[in-house]
Formats: C-alpha cells, sequence, structure tokens
C-alpha cells in the first residue's frame, strides 16, 4: 500500500458562508491573522520548509461571517506535530464547506509493507458559538493541562536573564560575572548563557555541533560559573542548537556524511549551517548521548533549545522512499527530545527556532514553553502575543525586556513600556543590565517585585483581548485570575494620535455583581519625552538635551499619573474605565496621562466584596 495523502481529519461545515484565520508572518513578525472568506473554491495554509515554521502556524480557525471576540461560531483546529503540514478550507458545491488538515502532501510517500502501520498526527478541534475569546479559552486549557508535560502543568516559571543581546558572541568571566551581579540585584532566579560558550563558536560560522566548553572564555568551565551563580541566588540555564551543524567544526569534519544532502551535490548552506539527518538511528543516538552527558555535566536548570534554518536539501541516505523524509525527520526530532526530556525531568526546556518558526503543540508536548519570536520590540511584541494568544496560552511563551533603541526595529521604548508587554509571558531580561541608569534599575526593581506578586495571574490567568493592534494603533489585553477576584489590564499606544478619541476601556471576565478598585501602575517618565516643551513648564529656562536634564532622567525622573476607580464589575465591563485626558498639545498639568508612541499602562483590578 502506497501512502501519498494522509489527513488527521475531515470536518464538514454546514453552509459555505465561513471564513478562515490563519496566523502567517516571517522572522522577527511571527503571527499576524489574516482572514479571508471561503464561498468558492478553497483556502490553503500550507508549511513545506520541513518545520511548522513562521510562515503558517499550524493553528487555525473557520468563523461565521462577522465573528468577533463575543460573538459569532468558531471552530479551532491544531495539529501536535512540527514538521510540514497543510490545513485546506473548501467550500462544495451543494451548501456544505469541507476542513482537512494533517501532513504535507506535496512530495510525501510512504509505502507500506504487509503488518506494517503509519499512525498520522493527532489533531486538536475546539468550537465556541460565542466568538474568539471562548474558543482561545478552550485552546489554553488543553495546552496547559493535556499538551505541556505534567510535571511543569501549572508551575510558574522563573524571571530569567540572558546573555545574547548584552554581548552576543563577546563572552568571557568576567563580563559574566559583571552581568550575574546585576541579573542578582535586579531580582532575577535564572541566568541563561547563550550562544558562543563552547568550541570553536566565536561566530555564527563555526563551531556548532561541539557542545564542549569552551575553555579559553570560560577557564572555570560551566561547573565553576554554575558555582559562582548559586552563590549569587541564581540558578544556571544554558543555550544549545542540537539540530544543526557547522562545516567548521570537529561534528562535521567527522561525519560530513550526517547531513541532508543528496549524493554528488553541494548542500545549501543558511546561517553558515546545515541540517542533520535526523532519520539516521546513529544521528539521533549521537545528540542524545552528547546532550545527556552535558546535562549531567554541570547543574543545569533550564536549556534554551534552538533551531535556526529550515530544510533545503531534502535527501536522506538512510531513506530508500525520499517521500518519507519530512515525517521520518520529525519522529527522528521526537525521538530525541523524548529520551533528553525523559532522562531529565526536572529541567526546565524552551523550544526556540529563529524565535516562532517552530511554535506548535508538538514540541510543546516535550517542551513547555518556547521562545515566540526573536523580535523584543514591545510595540511588535504587543501584535506578535495578540496573534499568538488565539492558539496558545501566555504560559506557553518567553517574553523578555530588551534594549532601546530595539536591536530589531531600532526603534526607541521606555524600559516600562517594555515591561508591561513582557510580563504577560514569561518574564525575562535580555540586555545590557550595566549599562542602565540608575533610574532605570529602580524601575525594572520595582517591576520584579510587581511581577513577583502577581505571577501565577500574568502566567494562567484567563487572557482577554480588548483592543487588536492589527484594528487600531492601540492595544489592551487583561488577565482575570480564575475566581475573578484579581485581574491586571494592559493598554499600549503604538503610534499616537493628537487630540484622539478618548473611549472608555472596557473590561470583561469580572464578576457583575462584586465591587473592584482599580488602580494604575506607577511608573518611570523621562522627563526628555517633553524635547523643548519642557521649558514651558519650568520657571527658567533649560537646555532641554543638557545636563541638568540629562541628570535629572538619570537619578529623578518624573513618575506617570496616580489613577485610582472603584465600581462593580457590571460598570467596569459596561461602561468601562474611563482614563484621565492625554497629553494632547494643550499644557501638562497634574494628573495627566503622558503616552507617547510605544508607551504603555498597567491597571491592576482588586475584587473588593
Amino acid at each position: 500500500l502506497r501512502l501519498e495523502r494522509l489527513f488527521s481529519y475531515q470536518l464538514d461545515l454546514p453552509g459555505r458562508e465561513w471564513e478562515l484565520v490563519s496566523f502567517t508572518g516571517a522572522w522577527a513578525r511571527e503571527f499576524s491573522p489574516a482572514r479571508r472568506p471561503v464561498e468558492a473554491g478553497a483556502a490553503l495554509v500550507a508549511s513545506r520548509s520541513g518545520v511548522s515554521s513562521h510562515y503558517a502556524n499550524p493553528f487555525a480557525m473557520v468563523c461565521s461571517r462577522g465573528a468577533d471576540e463575543t460573538s459569532g461560531e468558531v471552530y479551532g483546529t491544531n495539529l501536535l506535530w512540527s514538521g510540514s503540514h497543510e490545513t485546506i478550507l473548501e467550500a462544495g458545491p451543494y451548501s456544505t464547506t469541507r476542513l482537512l488538515s494533517g501532513i504535507q502532501t506535496e512530495g510525501f510517500a510512504w509505502t507500506l509493507a504487509p503488518g506494517e502501520s503509519f499512525d498520522s498526527p493527532e489533531a486538536v478541534l475546539a468550537y465556541s458559538a460565542t466568538g474568539f475569546e471562548a474558543l482561545s479559552h478552550s485552546m489554553h486549557a488543553l495546552v496547559r493541562e493535556h499538551i505541556v508535560p505534567p510535571r511543569w502543568a501549572g508551575v510558574e516559571r522563573p524571571v530569567l536573564v540572558n546573555t545574547w543581546e548584552a554581548m552576543y558572541f563577546d563572552l568571557s568571566e568576567k563580563r559574566l560575572d559583571a552581568l550575574a551581579r546585576s541579573a542578582s540585584s535586579i531580582g532575577a532566579e535564572l541566568f541563561v548563557l547563550d550562544d558562543g560558550w563552547f568550541g570553536r563558536r566565536t561566530c555564527d560560522e563555526r563551531g556548532l555541533g561541539d557542545f564542549s566548553v569552551n575553555r579559553k572564555r570560560l577557564p572555570s568551565g560551566l561547573t565553576g560559573l554554575a558555582s559562582r551563580l548559586k552563590k549569587r541566588g541564581l540558578d544556571f540555564g544554558l543555550w544549545v542548537e542540537p539540530e544543526m551543524v557547522n562545516r567548521d567544526s570537529a561534528l562535521f569534519e567527522a561525519h560530513p556524511d550526517w547531513i541532508l544532502a543528496a549524493p554528488g551535490t553541494e548542500p545549501s548552506p543558511s546561517r553558515h549551517q546545515f541540517v542533520l539527518d535526523l532519520c539516521r538511528e546513529e544521528v539521533q543516538d549521537h545528540l542524545i548521548g552528547q546532550i545527556n552527558a552535558l546535562l549531567d555535566s554541570a547543574p543545569i536548570r533550564y536549556v534554551k533549545w534552538d533551531m535556526n534554518r529550515h530544510h533545503s536539501d531534502r535527501f536522506s541516505s538512510a531513506l530508500s522512499e525520499q517521500g518519507r523524509l519530512d515525517v521520518a525527520w520529525t519522529r527522528g526530532l521526537y525521538r530525541v527530545l523524548r529520551e533528553i526530556t525523559a532522562a531529565h525531568p526536572d529541567v526546565l526546556f524552551e523550544s526556540c527556532a529563529s524565535g516562532g518558526n517552530r511554535v506548535d503543540l508538538g514540541m510543546a508536548s516535550y517542551m513547555p514553553q518556547v521562545w515566540l519570536s526573536d523580535d523584543t520590540d514591545a510595540w511588535e511584541r504587543a501584535r506578535i502575543q495578540s496573534g499568538a494568544s488565539y492558539g496558545y496560552p501566555q504560559s506557553l511563551w518567553g517574553s523578555h525586556v530588551g534594549a532601546s533603541p530595539n536591536h530589531q526595529t531600532l526603534r526607541c521604548s521606555s524600559i516600562e513600556a517594555r515591561f508591561d508587554v513582557a510580563a504577560f509571558g514569561l518574564l525575562g531580561y535580555e540586555l545590557d543590565l550595566d549599562g542602565l541608569s540608575p533610574a532605570e534599575l529602580r524601575a525594572v526593581r520595582a517591576q520584579r517585585r510587581f511581577y513577583g506578586e502577581h505571577r501565577g495571574l500574568f502566567q494562567f490567568g484567563r487572557w482577554y483581548r480588548l483592543r487588536s493592534p492589527f484594528e487600531s494603533d492601540e492595544c489592551a489585553w487583561m488577565v482575570v485570575a480564575p475566581d475573578s477576584s484579581e485581574a491586571v489590564v494592559m493598554e499600549m499606544v503604538g503610534r499616537a494620535a493628537a487630540n484622539a478619541d478618548a473611549t472608555p476601556l472596557r473590561l470583561r471576565g469580572l464578576d457583575p455583581r462584586a465591587r473592584y478598585r482599580v488602580s494604575t501602575r506607577r511608573e518611570m517618565l523621562d522627563p526628555r519625552v517633553f524635547g523643548s516643551l519642557i521649558n514651558t513648564a519650568l520657571p527658567l529656562r533649560v537646555d532641554h538635551e543638557g545636563a541638568l536634564v540629562r541628570a535629572v532622567a538619570r537619578h529623578r525622573p518624573m513618575t506617570t499619573e496616580a489613577f485610582e476607580a472603584e465600581a462593580s464589575g457590571s460598570v467596569l465591563m459596561n461602561a468601562g474605565l474611563r482614563f484621565p485626558q492625554r497629553f494632547a498639545g494643550t499644557g501638562f498639568v497634574e494628573g495627566m496621562r503622558v503616552m507617547p508612541d510605544g508607551s504603555a499602562r498597567l491597571h491592576l483590578v482588586t475584587k473588593l466584596s
């Protein structure tokens, strides 16, 4: 029996007025929702890259025309699969619409001998009669309670500091110790040593595949670094990229035949690396032994497992039938993950693939969190996290406070706005803490305290999308405790408009009969945001770019407005919150909200009775 097409399910829906919502993008701009009607013909969402991909996440929704957050029929679909895939929504001739999803059929072929079997990937389906919000809540509960490894279900995740954007490949024990000292001072719990710690790995052109510590960079080794971190109250985490290899590496020199490549051809590198052939059992055995030995060599409590390229050379010498490649490679990866995670159940694994290149339920079955995107720009992250939230809970994704100007967009934003977005997820800091001003360091310590006080709410609260960054220049989210006793609201301005409409922010998920207090978190406000306008509020004229203003910004900045209100849950959800006026060129007065481009606020909602 030769299999050439085998989907995981088929669902026939009545009528033809359905719309397909898929989540597309590319590196650093993942999870952009695309909504299209399907009244004739078919719509296809597919990845042919060998992985679930940035381009077409396997999660998709089918909704009735006009469906929104709180109304309309919605079906959600996803696969427990990390390889190439496709989803098809096709309108039929007799007032029906057919939904199919499964492994990618283009190029697939699998011949079964007598007595052999083939399992298609498992799929999940969810339904909501009341819009996207209820569908998301179902999908979130599924991932939290039934997909992630049971050891980590409901377990609060640590606040981490990652070395990557702080120093990239320029590693030394002196620099690492300095960053660790700062990480400890802000209350971080986990210190993650990213790329550049092993073998010849001084840049991305060499060393990948050789996971033995570079003693020139780390004379005391991983155990010495872990020991010093422990004295500062920090657990030790480590970055690896086991599925790939550089040509300039001991592994490639010893086993040039261990990569995906057709005989007699020159394989195509991407990011100076090749894909190891995980269809081969000896390659799987090597990775299992290599990573297990690494994890046994030091007290490593967290692993960031990266994968930085798609598959292009579609040939494995281990296969007699090349149509098996995508499936066999993914199954080989799963064997590697199954054996390593089973041997180290208390190690917290985070799946990374150039950011969101492999955010799927297959990886989540082995690794309880993912690195959602390499883009740490606050506004771009607001968009990415908004898109991801339709199908994946915030307890799954890491979200870091990066540098300003941002390393992906060069956009400037305050340290407070970056935190306000990153707090809605698994919080980390990925910047040079030693480069922050005294005022910024005080702000970060306050952020860490606030996040610690509400960590369970941020990571596991019910998620509500109050304003969509795909429909306007603003974004608002809300997470609510299971018993509706507490909530946190984030509102953000992507691009400020002068004299903008002051529409109320209507909350959701509260107890309508209970009374709540809403209080805005006071944040640091850099006076330089006013530019030359600062002289309109001072009794004497100063150079708004001069040393005096810079000193004030570094040591004694302004604070944002104080706001507090009390109302019933019914009022907050139906009438909404009306905040003080935003600054709009009319002069600054006490209590006015200063919200330029890329600014945000957090509001704590507490049940009183």
